[in-house]
Formats: structure tokens, sequence, C-alpha cells
């Protein structure tokens, strides 16, 4: 697997991983009623999908697909904050 990190800050000011498989999907132990932990790469980065967000369906479902299926995405992370904002299909 080939995972490139790029920090070309963009208007939502994101940090992308590109070509990212998730590894693990699991609720966060100390704020299981906010976030939703995710796990990306071999040596695991951690991030988190806010249960609070207005896309949190469409985005956990994109992250179910890439652990179970081992679908890549490119992955968009909010700086300073380590929350996943946008996954987008990889063109």
């Amino acid at each position: 697997m080939i995972t490139s990190c790029s920090g070309s800050s963009s208007s939502q000011n994101l940090t992308w991983y590109n070509n990212s498989v998730i590894t693990n999907v699991a609720e966060d132990p100390e704020k299981p009623e906010e976030f939703t932990r995710i796990s990306i790469g071999i040596s695991p980065q951690i991030f988190y999908l806010s249960k609070k967000g207005n896309d949190y369906k469409a985005l956990l479902e994109k992250t179910d697909q890439s652990h179970k299926r081992g679908k890549a995405y490119n992955i968009g992370i909010e700086n300073n904050t380590n929350i996943i904002k946008q996954i987008n299909e990889i063109p």
C-alpha cells in the first residue's frame, strides 16, 4: 500500500492522505458519544469522525467500505484537530 500525505492548504484547511486504506473503525473510548476513532495505514495513524457532523453517516459508510473491502480513498483531515472532514474517491 502506498500512502502519501499532502500538506497543501485549501480553503478548508485540510491535510490530505492520498490513496489511503482504513485499517480500523471503533468507538472512541474517551468520548464514545462524540467520536468514532479511525486508523489509517499499516503503522496506524489515529483520526476521528465527529458524530455531530452533518456528513457523519456518509463518511462512516466510506470508512466501513475502506476497512471491510480494502478500498483506498483520498482522506482530508482538518489541520490541528485530527478530524476527518472529507473522504473522496480516487480519480
